[in-house]
């Protein structure tokens, strides 16, 4: 039986400015990878966390069925926004700690509906430290905001 993997990396070209997202998916059995499948886009005017939610969001609303999954993510805004900050903003009414609307409620509520058809174990890894996937993700997000480099809205 196959594992899933997404490996997800947001980028952007100053921060609001040109962004893009990449992911990494691998069906795997044991080590050996079995399947895999590129993601990438972007937006013209974005920030990087907008950008890193993208791709994880991309990465579980292209799973055609519910699978278990690992996302690895090398955004702890990502890592920790889904799996513990996300249940006290929503019972606050989507408002942080200090009664402030949540930055990004829109992806926030996006990826919380992608993770709820699948059964999501979430990883963090350290980012630009030669994880080969998370490089790989890396270069897909600067592919996805290629298009968008140059332009400003």
């Amino acid at each position: 039986m196959a594992n899933y993997h997404a490996f997800t990396d947001g980028a952007c070209s100053g921060n609001p400015g040109p962004g893009g997202w990449g992911v990494l998916l691998q069906a795997r059995e044991g080590a050996r990878v079995l399947k895999e499948r590129e993601l990438s886009g972007g937006e013209a005017m974005t920030t990087n966390n907008r950008m890193e939610l993208l791709a994880a969001i991309s990465a579980l609303e292209v799973l055609g069925k519910p699978v278990a999954i690992t996302v690895t993510t090398d955004s702890a805004y990502v890592k920790n926004g889904v799996t513990q900050w996300i249940h006290s903003w929503k019972k606050k009414g989507w408002r942080t700690a200090d009664g402030s609307p949540v930055k990004n409620v829109d992806l926030w509520q996006r990826l919380e509906a992608a993770a709820a058809r699948h059964q999501v174990t979430w990883t963090w890894i350290k980012g630009h430290a030669g994880h080969e996937e998370n490089e790989r993700a890396d270069a897909l997000a600067r592919a996805g905001m290629a298009p968008f480099k140059g332009q400003r809205g």
